[in-house]
Order: C-alpha cells, then sequence, then structure tokens
C-alpha cells in the first residue's frame, strides 16, 4: 500500500504555532511494510480532542470492574479502607509521570505508540514491544470480556432465574458461554465504527458509570445501617510488619494496571489539540478519578462485610444479592455500559495499531481489533480472575514489569537522547536513522532482556497460590520481584542511555512542518 498525504495548495508549510509536526503537503510514503493509512501521523487539522475529552476518556477507563476489583482486593488482602485508598492514589500519581511523557508524542507528531517505538528500537524491532503489549491488551480484553459476560449472567439470571442451573460446557453453564459471546460481539460492533464513535461513547459513558457507583454504595450504607459500619471495618495487617510485604507487590500491581497504557497512551494523544489538552485532561482524568473509584469501591466492600460478614469484593455478586428488579436491571445496564468504556479504549485500540504495525500490508486497524478479540478468547481469561493473589500479585505484577522495561526505552530515547526531537519521514522510511542494523536497534534489545529480567526474574508465588516457585525463577532476584515496574523502567532506562552515548547516536534533526 502507497500512502500519500492529501496535498493542501500551499507554497511553504507553515509552522504550528503550538509545536506541532505533520509531514508536509503531497509527501508520498511508499514502503508498505512500514506504513498503512491508520500507521500515518494525525493531520494538525484533526488533532482536536480537548481536556474534556481526555479526562471522560479517564473516567470511562477508571470506573469499571477490574478497577473495582483492585482496591476491593486490598481490602481483601487485610487493608483497612485507608490504606487500600492510599495504596491506589499513590500508583495513580507515580504512573501518571510517564503516561505524560510518552504521552507528548501524541500531539506534537500525530503518531500511535508502535510508529513512536520505532525510533528506539528501529523500524522492525518496533514488532517486539508492539506485540508485548498486544499481547498484554488482548489479554486483559478477554478479562474485561469475561467480567462483562458473566455480569450479564449474574444479573440476568437473577432476574429470570435458573441460569446458573444450565448445562455445562467447558465447565461452566452454557448461558454463561452465551452472555460471554454476546458481551465479546458487542464490543467489536462499536469498535469497528471508529476512534471518533469511541470519543463520542467515552463522553456519555464517564458521567453514567459514576452514577451507578454511587447508587450501589448508597444502597449497602442503607443495608449497613449507616456510613459508620463501613469505616469501622479494622485493618488485618495494621501498619507494622504485616502490611509493607503486602504494600510494594500491591503498589507495583496497581501501577502495573495503567503501564499498558503508559506505553500506548499516544494512541489516543495523537488526537490532541495540543499538549495541554492531554496533560490537564489526563491529569485531571487519571489520579483524581481512580481514588474516587478506590473510595467508592473499599466503602462499598467494608459495608459488605459489615452486612453479609465478609468482604464481597465482586460489585456484581454484590448487586445480585438484591432481590428489586429496576435495581438488577439498572446495575445490568452500569456492567454493560463500564466494561466497554474501558475495553474497546484501553484494550482493543492499542493491540489493533500493534497488529497493523506487524503487517502493515494486510493488517489495518479494523483487522487489528478483530484478531484482538479472537486472541482475548483463546487465553482462557477465567483463569486470571479467580483470586486476589493471581489478580493482583501474579498477573499484574508480571505485566508491570515488562512494561515498566518498554517505559524506560521509550522515555530515555525520545527525552534524554533525543530531546522530544524525531525525523517524521525517518519513521515510515527503511535505511535512515531509524533503521540500525537491518531495522533493530541492538541496544535497545539489549535494554529490554537486561530490565526485563531484572523485573520479573525474581517472580515467586505462595504455595497453591500461582504458578511460579516459592523461592522465585531465579532466586537470587526474588528481593526485586515486589518492585517490577520500578526495577524494569528504571534500569532499562539507565542501560539504553548509556549504550546509545557510548554507541554515540546523535540527535536527530526534525523533518515535516
Amino acid at each position: 500500500m502507497t500512502a500519500t498525504v492529501p496535498h493542501v495548495p500551499s507554497e511553504e508549510p507553515i509552522p504550528d504555532p503550538a509545536g506541532r509536526v505533520e509531514l508536509p503537503p503531497g509527501t508520498t510514503l511508499a514502503d508498505s511494510r512500514f506504513v498503512n493509512d491508520d500507521l500515518l501521523p494525525v493531520p494538525v487539522a484533526r488533532r482536536r480532542w480537548t481536556t474534556y475529552n481526555f479526562a471522560a476518556l479517564w473516567v470511562g477507563m477508571a470506573h469499571n470492574i477490574p478497577s473495582w476489583l483492585l482496591a476491593s482486593g486490598l481490602v481483601a488482602l487485610g487493608m483497612d479502607w485507608k490504606q487500600a485508598v492510599f495504596t491506589i492514589a499513590l500508583a495513580n500519581v507515580i504512573v501518571l509521570l510517564p503516561m505524560l511523557l510518552t504521552g507528548h508524542a501524541g500531539p506534537k507528531y500525530g503518531i500511535p505508540f508502535p510508529v513512536l517505538a520505532r525510533a528506539s528500537f528501529g523500524l522492525r524491532g518496533a514488532n517486539l514491544p508492539a506485540m508485548v503489549r498486544a499481547a498484554v491488551a488482548c489479554a486483559w480484553f478477554g478479562i474485561q470480556t469475561w467480567i462483562g459476560g458473566q455480569g450479564i449472567f449474574v444479573l440476568l439470571g437473577k432476574i429470570f432465574g435458573g441460569w446458573a442451573e444450565a448445562a455445562e460446557v467447558g465447565g461452566q453453564p452454557w448461558t454463561l458461554w452465551v452472555c460471554f459471546v454476546l458481551f465479546w460481539v458487542l464490543e467489536l460492533a462499536i469498535i469497528y465504527r471508529g476512534m471518533e464513535a469511541l470519543r463520542r461513547f467515552e463522553n456519555w459513558a464517564a458521567p453514567f458509570v459514576i452514577v451507578g457507583a454511587v447508587v450501589l454504595l448508597v444502597w449497602v450504607t442503607a443495608k449497613a445501617g449507616g456510613v459508620g459500619p463501613l469505616l469501622d471495618q479494622p485493618s488485618k495487617l495494621g501498619w507494622g510488619a504485616d502490611f509493607w510485604p503486602v504494600f510494594f507487590p500491591s503498589l507495583m500491581g496497581m501501577i502495573a494496571f495503567w503501564a499498558t497504557l503508559s506505553l500506548n497512551i499516544p494512541d489516543f494523544t495523537r488526537f490532541g489539540a495540543g499538549q495541554r489538552a492531554q496533560i490537564r485532561g489526563q491529569t485531571l482524568g487519571l489520579p483524581t478519578t481512580m481514588t474516587l473509584f478506590a473510595l467508592l469501591s473499599v466503602f462499598v466492600t467494608s459495608g459488605s462485610q459489615a452486612v453479609y460478614g465478609a468482604a464481597v469484593w465482586d460489585p456484581v455478586a454484590l448487586a445480585a444479592k438484591t432481590d428489586n428488579v429496576f435495581g438488577l436491571l439498572f446495575a445490568l445496564v452500569t456492567v454493560l455500559v463500564a466494561t466497554i468504556s474501558v475495553n474497546i479504549a484501553a484494550n482493543v485500540v492499542s493491540p489493533a495499531y500493534d497488529l497493523a504495525n506487524l503487517a502493515p500490508r494486510f493488517i489495518n486497524f479494523r483487522t487489528g481489533a478483530l484478531i484482538t478479540g479472537v486472541v482475548g478468547v483463546l487465553i482462557m481469561p477465567w483463569k486470571l480472575t479467580e483470586s486476589p493473589e493471581l489478580y493482583i500479585f501474579t498477573w499484574l505484577g508480571l505485566v508491570g514489569g515488562l512494561l515498566g522495561t518498554v517505559a524506560g526505552i521509550l522515555i530515555a530515547d525520545y527525552w534524554l537522547v533525543r530531546r522530544t526531537v524525531l525525523d517524521l519521514t525517518a519513521l515510515y522510511t527503511p535505511g535512515g536513522p531509524y533503521w540500525y542494523t537491518s531495522g533493530w536497534n541492538l541496544r535497545a534489545v539489549a535494554a529490554f532482556v537486561v530490565g526485563g529480567v531484572l523485573a520479573v526474574g525474581g517472580s515467586h508465588s505462595a504455595p497453591g497460590k500461582g504458578p511460579f516457585p516459592e523461592d522465585g525463577l531465579i532466586p537470587f532476584l526474588r528481593p526485586l520481584a515486589d518492585y517490577g515496574w520500578a526495577v524494569g523502567l528504571a534500569a532499562s532506562l539507565v542501560l539504553y542511555v548509556v549504550l546509545m552515548r557510548v554507541g554515540g547516536q546523535p540527535r536527530t534533526a526534525a523533518r515535516g512542518r
């Protein structure tokens, strides 16, 4: 496929006052191995997402069932509401920084994550971080879809009755599989309409989900007899020696929850009207809404402990305890909107671009979205949410370590090596400054391998609680495992800068408008 930027009559390109760069009118990018229409820079005229659009995107993505399970899972692990909210608030303030740093390239150059990764990994090497990110996103898509389908199953079963007693297929009632498939089809139908449809959906979904969470809080507060029982549930860990071994891996798990978006946030910021829009929108949208939602989650979970004698960490299971048909229907719609709003934004957009980058000639954005949907089912997501330990420590810890490593390389290359200056045309052209060794920057690969081993090599599980050995995959790295995201980011960032400076990599001159 030959991609051509539409020609706009003009004698000379006019510099953009906001510092945004685009390909000169009439530029032809002829190598179909590295370009298609979905990977091209977004023209400046189409970069129009505002502060509200980014804030609404984050509200829609933060207010979902897996986010709820993060906070309620911490309560189930023994924290009180103050400890759980503190852990989540701190994690989201920390992860906001790499989010803003990697997001900078979006409004400036209009490029998605896999194209940005070409600057550091090479035109071909960018497929390495893109496929790591795509694999994680596919798994997340499957998890979210399973949770959404499960929510529909539980709530409809409560309304109509008899669903849970249906004949089993593959260890689950066939009615659950029907709900799962129907929800899967609905999600792909929405994303198939494109990014503009996603923006409009997020704008109205965000406030609706907030209302649904508040309604659940009011209901459980009434059942508990007031706010007092929600706040009186004590910590089982205290603030001493029992707390910190749970706090640090939980903090890394909370960071890892959005570590995926800290990589591919350029997929969204490339539509931004400018840096101010993405910085303000993300700062207003991510830490504040995640902290608010964490408060709602832990209050409701603490309330469930007061009412039912045990913490009910799944909001769908909690909502199903009511016999009010209207309340069940409202909960059903809230589950649908909340899950769709995060899943299509966070877990379909990115792998669709990543897969398009792998084979631009054959895969476009829509094809990539369909592939994501299929892979998300094949990873059997029902296995990953069986317990808080498996969900927070094993899954999020492993994911966070690997993605932190990639984030470190991207940040080091864009901010420390190139000082935010990229050759836009060369990002799509073999033989240029990003070609390195046959399309691969071996220094970036080395930094990724070393950082990844340090971050996840010590992964361990308690006996019977996960897939790793109790002493860790590499026993002497076990002490680092609880800090996987931070270790991966710091190690790969430092090593990449050192290797690039030793190799004498020059900063790139900007080309394009």
